[in-house]
């Protein structure tokens, strides 16, 4: 990985139907990788009010990642991404705070996961919003390619961040400190 983080090349479809875009995924020939709950820390890394550059400290449920988050612009390949895999969870969140970091939010999401085409496909549940699909490929024809696979065209594909699709349904993320699923 290089120092200045690796691209991401993902796009969104946002409003999505999870049980319907998952038996398409699967109709096409996709491989289903299973649901997890998420959990992670956020961390400002930025000066007050920038919202381009974070900290995330995130517990997939197979591992925990420690990753800066750099926002460039809204297009597929407008996120850059420098990502380690760390030991325990509730460790690195100590360690981070004895290294004088606070983290500003905890979030959980549900992420159902599959591959299709060398592809990695996300319907992702975070409370209070819609599900998306998030696709992510090794490049940005290829997430446009297997998009449209599944009858998405470009223009239904967004690049924009956790933070502005929240914006989109009048909720500013950065005001919520902890962001968690009701109930069981």
């Amino acid at each position: 990985m290089s120092a200045g983080g690796d691209v991401e090349y993902e796009a969104r479809v946002l409003e999505v139907d999870p049980e319907r875009v998952a038996r398409l995924i699967l109709d096409k020939g996709g491989t289903d990788l299973g649901e997890v709950l998420q959990r992670r820390y956020v961390y400002d890394l930025a000066p007050e009010g920038d919202v381009s550059r974070w900290v995330r400290l995130r517990d997939t449920g197979e591992r925990v990642t420690l990753a800066v988050k750099e926002i460039v612009s809204d297009a597929i390949d407008g996120t850059r991404e420098t990502e380690t895999e760390v030991g325990d969870f509730e460790t690195a969140n100590v360690l981070l705070g004895k290294l004088g970091y606070t983290a500003k939010a905890y979030q959980e999401n549900r992420r159902h996961s599959f591959v299709l085409e060398g592809a990695r496909l996300e319907i992702d549940s975070w409370p209070r919003i819609p599900p998306y699909l998030e696709v992510e490929a090794d490049s940005r024809e290829e997430v446009v390619r297997v998009a449209a696979l599944l009858g998405y065209a470009e223009e239904e594909l967004t690049g924009e961040n956790t933070v502005k699709l929240y914006t989109r349904y009048g909720i500013d993320l950065s005001a919520i400190e902890d962001l968690r699923f009701e109930g069981p």
